[in-house]
């Protein structure tokens, strides 16, 4: 009694202490009866008295130890039963680990599954399961080895059953039902296995192998998405190639050809907004139109000048005569029409016609299988054949009376009013566009080949660069600094393609080195064809957004979030769309 303290009261002091020893003994026994007590309200708690202690009453003071007695104990079952959950995740790790000869490689990757198995918001069921048919491989291999056909077909089965549990499922919610089951009898028969097989260097050997098995055909598969993704964005859909041989041949059949032109005063009006595209898609060029029209304050004063092949001019002429857009100009021409364009004048013509490039393009055995993966495929693209893409470093040529323009990709959507990029000052500079640098990425680093003196001693691999698919052209900079030429001079020096490879982003970073003026982020957001992880608040408070990338949004791959800022302005009630099956 002396040991106790204050807060404990006797109803009768000559109790013997032996009754109070009996009495500790009991208690021990009665906290899940105690548990149930608390239920009641606190004056019946005051006045229980509990059968282990028959001559104690119960206090506020003595109820918050017990309280906190319990609690202290199921925080330490939890704990065990945690810590036990733990040395069964660890019996693979531990057989691994124990491998002298196991190389870092391995231990990396299993660290890193380890600490994703053991992240109480992760799919551990699903990822057991899967590391279980794993260990469940390689015992197999073993058990064929050393003849032990009753394990064996064990393992081989449990596998299959755990396969089909498993199923198509990317989480635990996903998995079948019993699918913790079979968990459970895969690990009973892995525990056989390990008592009756297992040997460290054995079982490291054929993980190793099995790893480097699953690398290689992860590879292979890439190769082969990535070649067939290339093959997908440089295929022409169906309805798209309809809706162009509908629109040609009503051009001529209903005599749409021998309409007069537009008004080339306008054309020609400097004090007008003049836009530059340059395309083969008549789709896509009609989407970039409407949207800026769409969305501009005045769009009598926007002019648009759109040059297509020759084979597209038809067509394309024909779509913005039945389809004007309400009160903006539309000129349309044929880059054929350009004479002073031709192979004595471009450096690109005169390389095309080189016998070099034609065996690089066009020869019967140059790699483009499946296994050759992207890289052949990617730069064999027609777009870089074409001339409508070198365009753009002839503007001056083009539109000789304006003082500044805006060129426009056609795989971009306007949608704010872009009049006010005319007012911007542009310090000097000949090229108005946004960066694309962030921290390391898309400097010149990445687009030009630095190992080669040319470009080391005249560029900075840590220049920031910018993005082609919006940009503002001061013309009368441009001819005061001989733009055209520079980029001539660059383009012969590249006819191996030493400095970099094919494209028109490279040779435009170098021809307006230290000529770009950044405009702010908000006038242009890329990435909307090849990034599905971009800011949709960003997306949605963008002037213009661009889908660069193999993801176009007149294709199937397109990201499908992504879609509806491009399809609002398609016209899916037109006739021709109709006819040629092109729908939302």
């Amino acid at each position: 009694m002396s040991s106790l303290s204050d807060s404990w009261v006797w109803e009768n002091p000559n109790t013997e202490r032996q009754n109070n020893s009996q009495g500790g003994l009991v208690s021990l026994q009665s906290d899940s009866r105690f548990e149930d007590n608390l239920k009641h309200s606190t004056d019946e708690q005051e006045n229980v008295k509990f059968p282990h202690y028959p001559s104690m009453i119960m206090t506020p003071v003595k109820m918050k130890r017990r309280i906190m007695r319990l609690e202290r104990r199921k925080a330490r079952a939890a704990e065990l039963i945690q810590k036990d959950k733990e040395t069964d995740n660890h019996i693979v790790s531990a057989a691994i680990e124990s491998s002298e000869g196991l190389d870092t490689t391995i231990k990396g990757k299993y660290s890193i599954w380890r600490r994703e198995y053991e992240n109480p918001n992760s799919d551990s069921t699903l990822k057991l399961m899967r590391d279980q048919i794993i260990m469940a491989k390689a015992y197999t291999n073993i058990a064929k080895s050393k003849n032990k056909t009753v394990l064996y077909k064990a393992l081989v089965q449990h596998s299959r059953d755990s396969q089909l549990a498993i199923g198509d499922a990317n989480s635990d919610a996903e998995l079948q039902i019993g699918a913790l089951d079979r968990a459970k009898a895969m690990g009973h028969i892995l525990s056989i296995a390990k008592d009756r097989l297992y040997d460290c260097n054995l079982v490291s050997r054929k993980l190793r192998a099995t790893l480097q098995s699953t690398e290689n055909r992860v590879n292979m598969q890439k190769k082969r998405s990535a070649f067939l993704i290339q093959l997908a964005a440089k295929t022409v859909p169906r309805p798209l190639h309809c809706l162009p041989l509908q629109l040609a041949a009503d051009y001529y059949l209903q005599g749409y050809h021998k309409k007069g032109n537009v008004d080339l005063e306008k054309t020609e009006d400097p004090s007008l907004f003049h836009y530059a595209i340059f395309s083969d898609n008549v789709l896509a060029a009609s989407v970039v139109v409407n949207s800026t029209v769409q969305n501009a304050k005045e769009p009598e004063k926007h002019v648009f000048h759109i040059v297509t092949d020759k084979l597209n001019f038809a067509a394309m002429k024909m779509w913005f005569l039945i389809n004007p857009p309400s009160k903006a100009t539309i000129e349309v021409q044929n880059v054929d029409d350009f004479k002073w364009l031709n192979s004595s004048y471009c450096s690109v013509l005169r390389q095309l016609e080189s016998a070099r490039i034609k065996e690089y393009y066009f020869k019967a055995n140059h790699p483009s299988s499946l296994s050759a993966g992207s890289d052949n495929l990617k730069y064999r693209n027609p777009k870089y054949l074409s001339m409508l893409n070198h365009l753009r470093f002839y503007l001056p040529e083009v539109y000789p009376k304006l003082d500044r323009i805006l060129f426009l990709d056609d795989d971009i959507v306007v949608q704010k009013d872009l009049s006010p990029l005319w007012s911007i000052d542009l310090k000097g500079m000949v090229n108005g566009a946004v960066e694309t640098c962030k921290e390391s990425f898309h400097r010149f680093d990445k687009y030009l080949n630095f190992s080669n003196p040319l470009i080391s001693n005249n560029f900075s691999p840590d220049a920031c660069g910018w993005a082609f698919g919006m940009n503002v052209f001061d013309l009368k900079e441009w001819k005061k600094r001989n733009i055209t030429g520079i980029y001539h001079r660059w383009q012969d020096m590249n006819e191996d393609r030493t400095l970099w490879k094919l494209g028109t982003l490279p040779p435009g970073l170098i021809t307006f080195y230290n000529l770009t003026y950044p405009l702010d982020r908000g006038w242009h957001v890329l990435g909307l064809g090849y990034d599905p992880a971009l800011n949709l608040t960003e997306i949605e408070n963008a002037a213009v957004v661009h889908y660069n990338g193999n993801y176009k949004p007149w294709l199937n791959l397109a990201v499908s979030k992504y879609r509806s800022y491009w399809s609002r302005y398609v016209m899916f009630d037109n006739p021709y769309l109709r006819v040629c099956n092109l729908s939302e």
